[in-house]
Parts: C-alpha cells; sequence; structure tokens
C-alpha cells in the first residue's frame, strides 16, 4: 500500500483496479482546514488525466508494472511479434500498442515493453536510433538560410525533418522521446 502524502512524481499506484501514474503533486497546506495532497494522475491504460485532491493518509494499492527489453521480431500484417531474449517468449502486439514506437524500430532493434498484469500496454523505442535516409529531395545549392529543413523518409518507414544538406543514403541520428522524431545530427 502506498499513502497520498507519499506519491511524487512517476509513482504507480491503482484507484478502481486500474493503474495510475503521478504526473505531477502538490502538498497543500492551508492556514485552516486539514493538508491534502493536490494530485494530476494519468490512467497507464487508456492515457486519461485526471486531477484530483486526496487526503495524506488516503491508501492505495501499489501498482506492479513491469518492464522488460523485447527484440521486434516481425510483423505480419496483424500483429508485431517481439521476444525475450532470455527466454524466448513471443508477445504479439496490436498495431495501436506500437503505432508510436514501430515508426523507429527495424527488425531486430530491442524495445522496452511495459506490462500489468500480464498484458503489455506500451511499447517504447529507445530514446536515441541511427536510421538510414531513403527518400528526400536533393538539396538546392545556394540555399542556405538557417533552419531550412526538409522531409526525409528513414528506413522505417518515419518521416523526420532533418536540414536541407541530407542526402539520401546518410544514416542519421534521431531523438524517439518527442513524438514524430528530432534530428539530431550524422551519425558516427
Amino acid at each position: 500500500m502506498i499513502y497520498a502524502s507519499d506519491f511524487r512524481k512517476g509513482v504507480t499506484f491503482d484507484i478502481n483496479g486500474d493503474p495510475h501514474v503521478v504526473i505531477d503533486f502538490q502538498h497543500v497546506k492551508p492556514g485552516k482546514g486539514a493538508a491534502f495532497v493536490r494530485t494530476k494522475y494519468k490512467n497507464i491504460l487508456t492515457g486519461a488525466t485526471r486531477e484530483e485532491a486526496f487526503n495524506p493518509d488516503d491508501k492505495f494499492p501499489k501498482a506492479h508494472i513491469e518492464t522488460r527489453q523485447m527484440q521486434y521480431l516481425y510483423n505480419d500484417g496483424e500483429l508485431y511479434y517481439f521476444m525475450d531474449p532470455e527466454t524466448y517468449d513471443q508477445v504479439p502486439l496490436a498495431a495501436e500498442q506500437v503505432e508510436d514506437a514501430i515508426r523507429f524500430l527495424r527488425e531486430n532493434d530491442e524495445a522496452t515493453i511495459k506490462f500489468y498484469k500480464g498484458s503489455a500496454f506500451l511499447v517504447e523505442a529507445p530514446n536515441f536510433v541511427n536510421l538510414k535516409v531513403i527518400e528526400t529531395e536533393p538539396g538546392v545549392k545556394g540555399n542556405t538560410a538557417t533552419n531550412v529543413t526538409k522531409a526525409a523518409t528513414v528506413e522505417t518507414g518515419a518521416v523526420i525533418q532533418v536540414p536541407i544538406f541530407i542526402e539520401e543514403g546518410e544514416v542519421i541520428q534521431i531523438d524517439t522521446r518527442e513524438g514524430g522524431g528530432i534530428y539530431l545530427g550524422r551519425a558516427k
């Protein structure tokens, strides 16, 4: 069990059988009345966020989230298959579960998969990936204005905004933590 007074960012807990994670919290001690914990939390399974004030003595069951590194194997048209490299167990996941991460994963790449009560609910690509540019418009000579970008398609199919000097065939480093992916530079 976890008390509301122990809430910190990233703490997981159960409310009504659903797992939640604390996004933000504030311990409030007003001049009059009892202290309370103003909490913003997110449902891990649905992504819905909510703000609520709790009594510091409120108790909640701790939500146990299991995190595993797994290898992306292949897509059969419907499901995406991941394998645990230690046990060789394969986990098939639907497109909705992998849609953000799969844009940056090639076959045999490692991904972080989070499980709640044995069911996978989130797939995360590595924070930084090196991918080859397979399609982009050629840069125009003389167009040297700062911060000029163009769209480039990488080998996984993701489209990233890159500087005008990047050519097809180059390998670039991408930060996957931002939704669409951010160009960091040429891969070393």
